[in-house]
């Protein structure tokens, strides 16, 4: 089914990235502060941009390895010995990771109907017991990898990325994963397999920088000629809503809390879903970066009225405000229309 992911920019990206052209022509270096599945710091690659990319999840740096650092499958040289010799050792990786023996783990236990849950409540439904058998074995086989040093970071966040977004094709969930559907749909029946990413195959794989943390706290280290900030809108906090592929990008066995089965998140909290503290948290990073061109993306769904929003950004400098309609993310039977208007603001610190 894709990534579905909160407010992702995706298909606005040749606009914006039309924005940051027009408006900065001389730019070489974007920082995408808040840079979620990384497609949009992939569109900035494509067009030949240095980026300088950060998120506060983990799914979101191994991602951003793969969207930045690479155009052409890596070698897998610790694995030969296991997967055996030949010019495709990565298709081969992938091969045997898909038809390895499942195991009763984690997922078997928290997140599918054959589970028995430790916080006592009724199994979960995210995967059907078959495929979160196969998970487990999955990630259980690439941590043991990694950890005995058989494949290298860059190596261990591909398979991470392909194992989350093949994962996530066949979660029975309707868009997010705040919680799971009550009957298994026909995508979630299918069985799990990791499919070969689709590498960009240009040049433009050095320089690029890649962070892991809070904005507000990278905000005084990062230096560029632009930067994009796309800031969480809404009180639905992105911690919460996917935090089955958090576990995934950790590979840890964290408390599954509750019905919905979450992971202990307050670590990732987001101000920016605070209505109380989204206005410190921009003012941390605005006045805190080393950029002077600031691009935010916002929408008329977010906790502060774009007018309140522009009044605010006026003590920092010149403000601009672009209207771009858009397809809204709809995960349920939400009487919302189906469009929205999107803002884009260009902020020129003084």
């Amino acid at each position: 089914m894709g990534y579905r992911y909160i407010g992702s920019k995706e298909k606005l990206a040749p606009k914006l990235i039309a924005e940051i052209r027009q408006k900065c022509p001389t730019a070489r270096t974007v920082i995408d502060l808040m840079a979620g599945t990384g497609l949009f710091s992939l569109a900035l690659r494509r067009e030949g941009f240095r980026v300088v990319a950060s998120d506060v999840m983990t799914y979101s740096y191994h991602h951003l390895v793969v969207n930045l650092k690479l155009n052409h499958a890596p070698k897998f040289h610790g694995l030969v010995g296991i997967v055996g010799e030949g010019s495709d050792t990565y298709n081969r990786v992938l091969d045997y990771l898909n038809h390895i023996h499942p195991i009763s783990g984690f997922f078997t236990k928290e997140y599918s109907p054959g589970g028995n849950p430790l916080a006592g409540c009724r199994p979960r439904m995210y995967f059907t017991t078959a495929n979160a058998s196969k998970i487990d074995a999955i990630r259980q086989t690439i941590k043991s990898w990694y950890e005995h040093k058989l494949i290298n970071d860059v190596e261990h966040s591909l398979l991470l990325h392909d194992l989350i977004m093949s994962a996530n094709n066949i979660a029975n969930i309707a868009g997010t994963y705040g919680h799971y559907l009550s009957h298994f749909v026909q995508r979630a029946t299918d069985s799990i397999s990791l499919v070969p990413c689709a590498f960009e195959e240009d040049d433009n794989i050095e320089g690029h920088e890649i962070r892991r943390g809070y904005a507000e706290e990278l905000a005084p280290q990062l230096t560029a000629d632009v930067c994009y900030i796309d800031p969480p809108y809404i009180k639905r906090q992105y911690a919460a809503n996917y935090h089955i592929l958090e576990t995934l990008a950790r590979e840890d066995d964290p408390d599954a809390i509750g019905e919905s089965g979450l992971r202990p998140w307050r670590d990732q909290y987001s101000d920016f879903c605070s209505k109380v503290k989204i206005r410190n948290a921009f003012d941390l990073i605005i006045r805190q970066i080393k950029c002077n061109n600031i691009f935010i993306s916002y929408s008329e769904d977010g906790l502060l009225p774009i007018e309140d929003l522009l009044c605010f950004l006026q003590q920092y400098g010149n403000v601009e405000l672009s209207k771009i309609r858009y397809k809204r993310f709809r995960s349920n039977n939400s009487s919302k229309g189906l469009e929205l208007t999107e803002y884009l603001i260009y902020l020129l610190k003084v």
